[in-house]
């Protein structure tokens, strides 16, 4: 059970982020600062639950930390730059629904690769997810900022989400290094990148300007920390092929918190909830059968 309550809060706090970014650009408009100020909370806010924790890193050597660190330059360091870009195109309901495919490709690795066994119920929801793409395509209720390329931006972030969890599921049982800590690595390698992305785009100097996006974009950050607190402490308990379908959840949740604050502007459509309810139909069918 607490595998399930982790990947849940997951998606829940995931969805939290989709919703921050957002509200954090409209009040700050430069994305790519955003996204490294989110980075930069969710790292602090990790660290100090770990150093609270007291976790144990008896025995922890760099080679436990190097591949979560490699792995946190891509996912959520370079995801992280496509992430905000698409939330911007495309808003983040649409993108929420779009990155809620990701199960299904997390889970066809996790077959693949970590022999995690095939069931019929998983096809199901492998067809439900795949019915709320080609509803959200067919989807004719748009913002008028809406741009095709979010969505595009999106499914790249739901590849590399797949991939990401299959990584750190892989290397369960091969590291000392807590879940805590992994965490925390992870988030170390998304801020590096962030960072050198950043200097290398606007110049060292321009770093300061960090200062001023930490009141926007404070609730992303505080959820993209909890995101990662939960979701890599239930790939430490439970099997890609059941929390991938439950973090998934943030489709749902995404358009939900979307359409109570942002309703205005999302243009949530019944069609945009049938996708949303699609993929986490989708993700419930695996789960339950799990």
């Amino acid at each position: 059970m607490d595998v399930v309550f982790l990947a849940l809060a997951a998606g829940v706090a995931f969805a939290g982020v989709n919703i921050g970014i957002q509200t954090g650009f409209a009040r700050f408009p430069d994305v790519e600062f955003g996204g490294a100020t989110a980075a930069l909370i969710a790292l602090i806010l990790a660290a100090v639950v770990a150093a609270v924790s007291r976790i144990d890193l008896t025995g922890v050597g760099f080679d436990d930390v190097w591949p979560f660190l490699l792995i946190g330059v891509f996912v959520p360091g370079a995801s992280q730059i496509l992430y905000v870009h698409g939330i911007r195109h495309a808003g983040p309901s649409r993108s929420g629904v779009v990155i809620g495919t990701s199960p299904l490709l997390a889970s066809l690795l996790a077959l693949a690769f970590l022999d995690e066994p095939f069931s019929v119920p998983l096809a199901i929801g492998t067809l439900l997810i795949v019915a709320a793409g080609i509803t959200l395509a067919y989807e004719r209720r748009r913002p008028a900022s809406f741009r095709a390329i979010g969505i595009g931006l999106a499914l790249s972030v739901a590849i590399m989400i797949a991939f990401r969890d299959n990584l750190v599921r892989r290397l369960v049982g091969e590291t000392d290094l807590p879940p805590l800590g992994r965490s925390v690595a992870l988030l170390t390698g998304c801020c590096l990148l962030l960072l050198a992305y950043l200097a290398v785009t606007r110049g060292p100097r321009a770093l300061k300007g960090l200062q001023h996006t930490i009141r926007p974009f404070l609730p992303a950050g505080i959820f993209m920390g909890i995101v990662y607190i939960t979701l890599i402490a239930a790939l430490d308990r439970g099997k890609v092929t059941i929390v991938a379908p439950l973090n998934g959840t943030n489709a749902l949740w995404t358009v939900v918190f979307a359409a109570i604050l942002l309703r205005r502007t999302e243009a949530i459509g019944p069609r945009l909830f049938l996708a949303a309810a699609l993929t986490v139909l989708g993700s419930a069918l695996v789960t339950a059968f799990r």
